[in-house]
């Protein structure tokens, strides 16, 4: 059968199941459990940072959400819709100049930050200049540096001249990995640098709610923002749950203690029929797992050895057995339902050819079992995050799979925030091989992952990836704004990728949210925010 018409009908069937059970339950309109007006959230991750400038992890983006408004924002299928401004820029409107190097926004009029001060356009250029400001710890550079100038000739209004037009320029007004919203001038403008300043662990909010309490390991409460330009929003608290252990997650599902779980775990998604009271909703997001090696290994700077690897592990047994089938396999870092979606073969399953290359690579077999060359073995080390047991089981598979070549793959995990940090494995390059998920905006370019330009700290090319027919591809595919010209520019460059085996790319997320099935308007989203409408839910 196929995936998504399988994936459509469970998620059906759960559906129709919630309705019937709590047709018997509900006490005064409404589930038992219910708590009219408060929603609980359960994650297994705790936000690493609630300054976006800084913060890596998906929780921190999630969270931010609630409390960070931007001059644009995505819906849940990855459209532009006005946020803190008032139209999306275009040829049309004139937001965009007609030799696409200018960019005007115009602001909504009376917006305030949670405290009261005015929110201006004033706000949006300090924020640029704090990018801009080198003793700034920024995650990320790219679209920022192809910048000339910008300018607030009045409080509503925001002039953006690029050095060169940019495809992509207009996510750097929304909310991704590298699009920072407006950030308060009144409180950080002063400060010589920002990387430690209070407003990252406790800002005042721009957005729909307030941060009213961080429990640190446990839980973080949101109540409405009063100043929200839209109005008070439905809800009059969120409680965000820490619940590391995906088990102890599911179970307070399980006994209504959250009302939502978004991205319900593969191996408790089978189990969401034997729930009342619950909706499920499906959809394949633009969360993407993969493999990514650190180029900076002495021996993954092979190629060889990288495409051993890639050719030497079953990931189609992986995904059925340890992931259950319910994700999509992937071929390529973007999204299959993009308009840019390049056709690119997976690496095929063949262990022959995995010894062939690592026998041209030099390396024999040892009467300890593990290869060689010379006095150096062939032992490396994988991580993931310690919050989702399916990951450590897919290592455990690798590591299993890989023995028998001769390949010594060593365990070594982190939590996330932990994994993700500034300072932590990936961002420094102390990691061999890592396991983990990216978010995509809604634009194809990938250039801050695969161009040279923005190896860490300027950006997030962990794997340390330096081609030049990528570097060539990935930043023609910024200099025009025709699609036909851009997806031939990312079949190019995602051919190249393929070949050099940088990564392997493993399965794009079809994601089961469970919800109770009192709350209204919560539209999961393909694209990076789930809270993006956070001002609309009801419960």
């Amino acid at each position: 059968m196929n995936l998504k018409l399988a994936a459509a009908l469970i998620a059906t069937a759960f559906a129709l199941g919630a309705c019937t059970k709590t047709a018997t339950t509900r006490v005064g309109g409404h589930n038992p459990w219910t708590i009219p007006g408060e929603v609980r959230v359960g994650n297994s991750d705790e936000p690493d940072g609630l300054n976006p400038m800084f913060a890596h992890t998906d929780a921190s983006n999630q969270v931010d959400g609630l409390i960070l408004a931007s001059l644009l924002k995505y819906d849940d299928n990855g459209n532009f819709i006005p946020d803190l401004a008032t139209e999306v820029p275009s040829y049309a409107n004139g937001g965009l100049s007609k030799d696409g190097k200018t960019i005007t926004i115009h602001m909504r009029k009376g917006l305030r930050w949670s405290d009261g001060a005015p929110l201006t356009s004033k706000d949006w250029v300090f924020t640029y200049s704090a990018v801009r400001n080198p003793r700034n710890n920024v995650k990320a550079l790219f679209g920022w540096d192809d910048i000339a100038s910008a300018n607030a000739p009045d409080n509503t209004t925001i002039v953006i001249h690029l050095k060169q037009p940019n495809s992509t320029i207009l996510g750097l007004l929304a909310f991704d990995g590298a699009a920072y919203p407006p950030l308060p001038a009144h409180i950080l403008a002063g400060l010589p640098d920002i990387n430690r300043a209070p407003f990252n662990g406790k800002p005042i909010s721009s957005g729909p709610f307030i941060l009213q309490q961080w429990n640190h390991g446990a839980s973080l409460v949101f109540v409405p923002n009063p100043y929200y330009y839209r109005g008070p929003p439905h809800l009059k608290k969120i409680i965000w749950k820490v619940i590391p252990n995906t088990s102890t997650l599911f179970n307070e599902l399980q006994t209504h203690d959250v009302d939502v779980l978004i991205g319900v775990n593969e191996n408790d998604i089978a189990r969401l029929s034997q729930l009342s009271g619950i909706t499920v909703i499906t959809k394949l997001i633009a969360n993407w797992r993969h493999m990514e090696f650190n180029l900076q290994n002495p021996i993954l700077a092979d190629r060889r050895v990288r495409l051993a690897i890639a050719e030497g592990v079953d990931w189609k047994q992986i995904n059925d057995k340890t992931y259950h089938g319910y994700n999509q396999l992937a071929v390529s870092d973007i999204f299959p339902l993009s308009w840019a979606a390049p056709n690119i073969p997976r690496y095929p399953y063949d262990p022959n050819g995995a010894k062939a290359l690592l026998a041209q690579a030099g390396w024999t077999m040892g009467s300890d079992g593990w290869l060689h060359k010379g006095a150096q073995t062939l032992q490396l080390t994988i991580s993931t995050g310690t919050n989702k047991q399916e990951n450590i089981q897919a290592e455990v598979q690798v590591q299993s799979q890989l023995k028998p070549f001769g390949i010594n793959l060593q365990i070594r995990n982190y939590p996330v925030n932990v994994l993700f940090a500034p300072t932590g494995p990936l961002y420094t390059g102390k990691y061999d091989i890592s396991w983990t998920v990216a978010i995509n905006a809604p634009d194809p370019d990938n250039s801050g992952l695969w161009n040279s330009k923005y190896v860490p700290p300027r950006g997030g090319n962990t794997s340390h990836l330096s081609d030049s027919i990528v570097d060539r591809t990935s930043l023609q595919a910024l200099l025009t704004y025709d699609h036909a010209a851009r997806k031939k520019l990312y079949q190019q460059e995602e051919e190249r990728i393929h070949q050099l085996v940088p990564s392997v790319f493993f399965y794009w997320e079809n994601e089961y949210t469970a919800v109770n099935s009192d709350m209204k308007n919560l539209k999961p989203a393909a694209f990076v925010q789930d809270t993006w409408n956070a001002w609309d839910w009801q419960i």
